[in-house]
């Protein structure tokens, strides 16, 4: 990857880092004054939510960046206005008709709630559904045109606006579900930025909406695999949003406030602690995304294999840097963000995940990249029937540890044969010895950590001890990973180097 590959990285990973900071921030202030049932009925709002979302736009910002790299490539103007054309008509032909439906026969809709008032929470949000599949297209056109700047201001500039917005109502609250209410509002008002910022800039750099009619059936051809998966996805977490506080109930004996409350902690507490690495793909895969795509159409089979060698050795440094952080310090952060214990040991027991998960993610991007979704598809299903089953099966004895468990399987299983696939596709790309040296350095990484902090729980108050251990341990860690030759310094101090030449010739 050239140099400026990796500046972009970097800047869209900062962006990415302080928005995500700011949304964990925020599920802190959520769960602190709405409490976990209150969180637990927002998130199951928001997991319904993201079906419709899912179903409406996932698949686009991919195919319309991936179609902009190609139209560049042919120097065809007026057919990357066709495509952004395309892929709004295609997501308003879904999201307006589904609005309506929905509206005019809520009552039928409500029925699939498992708790009457996240119905509510859900009204609220779904007008967001129209204007932020439209911003999904403009994210692919800023995809495809490498516009990571704009890209990277507008998301960091929603999510912050949502997180003063909510805190601010959710303050007032009268109860559980008057917050999560409120808090369906503030998402709702940040929609209306993006979609305005969006256009704004789309608009203002020279796009044009024109005929779509050229590019709208490629668009849809590339597009619907990815969004039937994602689509399956977000119904899967709908699903699981029903099925464990249901299964919580008649296996476990706990009440329905209790088995939401359960789920809220999981859910809205453990998860986005461990899905931190999903914000650091996401950054390496959008800017990687159109690299990819370009080379693997213009036949370098080099470069592209270099590429792919390198997103997945990616994946496995971001997944062996965090387990031994969350595995040491995951317990306390748990009690020092959320004051509640569940959710640290949940944290703590379950971080191994993270591998299968950031290479299943990681391999999926690379795959459909390559104009491999129908694979990437048929191997997420797999994946899915293993997750219900196992959730299925474990709630009875593992209580809520289920959920994560079933997600564990589900990452190792897509992981697996996306690996499996790349393998027959780019020949020779290495990663098994990469991966053992990352290992090697783990383990000690982990011991080291779990001992390190019950000695400083003795002499210091939890907040302390956890940015204290925490950052002990990630020190620990990187120079481990380090001399196990995982990662080097040298492209940043390159970078830092040709940075301080150019503006000693500036000036």
């Amino acid at each position: 990857m050239s140099t400026n590959i990796y500046k972009t990285t970097a800047q869209v990973t900062l962006f990415s880092t302080i928005e995500k900071t700011l949304s964990f921030a925020y599920r802190i202030i959520l769960s602190r004054g709405i409490g976990a049932e209150g969180l637990g009925i927002y998130q199951i709002a928001l997991s319904v939510f993201s079906v419709l979302l899912t179903a409406a736009s996932s698949g686009v910002p991919v195919t319309v960046s991936r179609l902009l790299t190609k139209q560049n490539a042919m120097g065809n103007t007026a057919g990357k206005n066709a495509v952004v054309t395309a892929g709004i008509v295609s997501t308003l032909a879904f999201t307006v008709p589904a609005c309506v439906l929905i509206f005019a026969f809520r009552g039928l809709f409500g029925a699939m709630f498992s708790d009457e008032r996240c119905l509510d929470v859900f009204l609220i949000i779904l007008p967001g559904l129209i204007i932020t599949s439209v911003y999904a297209v403009m994210r692919g056109a800023f995809w495809g045109d490498r516009q990571f700047m704009p890209y990277s201001l507008i998301e960091l500039a929603e999510d912050a606006l949502m997180v003063i917005t909510g805190t601010l109502l959710v303050t007032g609250a009268a109860d559980a579900a008057d917050g999560a209410r409120r808090a369906g509002a503030a998402v709702f008002v940040s929609y209306v930025f993006s979609f305005a910022a969006s256009l704004g800039w789309y608009f203002r750099k020279g796009g044009r909406l024109v005929a779509p009619k050229t590019q709208l059936k490629p668009l849809l051809s590339s597009a619907l695999p990815i969004t039937a998966m994602r689509t399956s996805s977000s119904l899967l977490n709908s699903l699981v949003a029903v099925l464990i506080p249901f299964l919580l109930v008649k296996m476990r004996g706990v009440t329905d406030g209790e088995a939401v409350a359960l789920y809220g902690v999981a859910a809205g507490m453990a998860m986005p602690i461990l899905f931190i690495p999903s914000s650091l793909i996401g950054s390496i895969a959008v800017v990687l995304a159109p690299e990819l795509s370009e080379n693997f159409y213009r036949n370098r089979t080099e470069l592209l294999k270099a590429d792919v060698e390198k997103s997945l050795k990616a994946a496995l440094f971001i997944a062996f840097a965090l387990v031994p952080l969350l595995f040491a310090a995951g317990g306390t952060a748990g009690e020092v963000l959320f004051s509640d214990e569940l959710s640290g040991r949940i944290v703590r027991n379950c971080c191994p995940m993270l591998l299968p998960m950031c290479l299943s993610m990681m391999s999926t991007t690379v795959l459909n990249s390559m104009n491999r979704e129908h694979a990437t598809l048929v191997y997420y299903f797999f994946g899915a029937g293993a997750m219900l089953a196992c959730i299925a099966a474990l709630t009875p004895f593992a209580g809520i540890y289920a959920y994560v468990a079933g997600l564990a399987v589900n990452f190792t299983i897509t992981a697996a044969l996306n690996m499996r696939l790349l393998k027959k596709l780019c020949p020779g790309v290495k990663t098994a010895g990469y991966a053992a040296r990352c290992a090697a350095a783990c383990v000690p990484c982990c011991a080291f950590g779990r001992a390190l902090m019950p000695l400083l729980e003795r002499f210091m108050p939890p907040a302390a001890c956890l940015f204290t251990g925490g950052a002990t341990v990630a020190l620990f860690t990187a120079a481990a990973l380090l001399a196990a030759g995982a990662w080097s310094p040298e492209p940043a101090l390159r970078f830092i180097k040709d940075r301080a030449a150019r503006k000693k010739k500036a000036t």
